[in-house]
């Protein structure tokens, strides 16, 4: 496995690789890598013949109060994991790298980022967009991995990449999860004990949730009043957001009809989680 910290290396990497008619696949990650990641890199393999992994902590997605300084932080531990899997080319530039003095662009894709997690965090998809597209035209890959438990983001970055013409096929693969059901995130690191047992609420407000629409309940204001239920039980009180809305669009829905998407985020203790189950009705 190579490691590349420089745009211009990166892209004769890459140059190389398409000159070789190698197709690349690229998994862009914040680091702290877990199996979420990890099973990203494995479908990577599955679909190209050359695996990209980039860790980048990206400042311009952090809100002035949110966790940038203490997001958790370990390359050597990331690159033997990454390398483990079979990862061709580690991608870890440094933020001056990224955003030298005098960068003033950022990409914005209305309509998608001000809803759920855009409305309490002003400007982070703006800031995911900004940076997926730069490393997509550094590292120039054919196919690009996302994971579906951060599916605002994953929704945002498809539209962005499919209005700019970039070229590049996206893959949403599904949420990895613990034994007891909760998302896999690196901000579980941040949990104590009890918070842990208290963040196992928002998982199974939403698996509540998919029942009730296995079983053939369809008004969301119902199914919302469930989950609601499910969280208090759980001690999760600092609700962020329970919604139900049209899985490619964003929009809200009352009734479930379609592609769907059920998604909750809460804080639990200082830890902000979010998650959902997207399902086809």
């Amino acid at each position: 496995m190579k490691t590349i910290s420089k745009i211009a290396g990166m892209r004769r990497w890459s140059e190389a690789a398409r000159a070789k008619g190698r197709r690349v696949a690229f998994v862009p990650t914040m680091g702290c890598l877990h199996e979420g990641h990890l099973s990203l890199v494995r479908k990577a393999r599955r679909e190209a013949d050359l695996v990209v992994v980039s860790i980048f902590v990206n400042p311009l997605q952090f809100g002035p109060k949110e966790d940038f300084k203490r997001y958790p932080r370990n390359l050597r531990r990331d690159a033997g994991l990454a390398r483990r899997e079979g990862c061709d080319a580690l991608f870890v530039p440094s933020p001056r790298e990224m955003y030298p003095a005098g960068y003033r662009t950022r990409v914005t894709v209305e309509g998608t980022e001000e809803v759920l997690c855009g409305r309490s965090r002003p400007g982070h998809f703006s800031g995911v967009a900004t940076v997926v597209l730069k490393l997509v035209n550094v590292v120039w890959p054919d196919v690009l991995l996302l994971g579906q438990k951060d599916a605002q983001q994953a929704v945002v970055i498809k539209r962005m990449l499919q209005d700019l013409n970039a070229g590049v096929r996206v893959v949403v693969c599904p949420t990895v999860r613990e034994k007891d059901g909760l998302a896999v995130s690196s901000r579980n690191s941040y949990l104590s004990a009890d918070e842990r047992r208290r963040a196992l609420g928002l998982s199974r407000s939403l698996f509540l949730a998919r029942r009730l629409v296995r079983t053939g309940e369809r008004r969301a204001a119902v199914i919302i009043a469930g989950m609601r239920k499910v969280l208090s039980e759980a001690g999760v009180t600092d609700v962020d957001y329970l919604e139900i809305l049209d899985a490619a669009e964003l929009t809200p829905l009352r009734r479930l009809d379609g592609d769907v998407l059920i998604a909750a985020a809460a804080r639990v203790g200082r830890t902000r989680l979010i998650d959902n189950v997207r399902l086809k009705v």
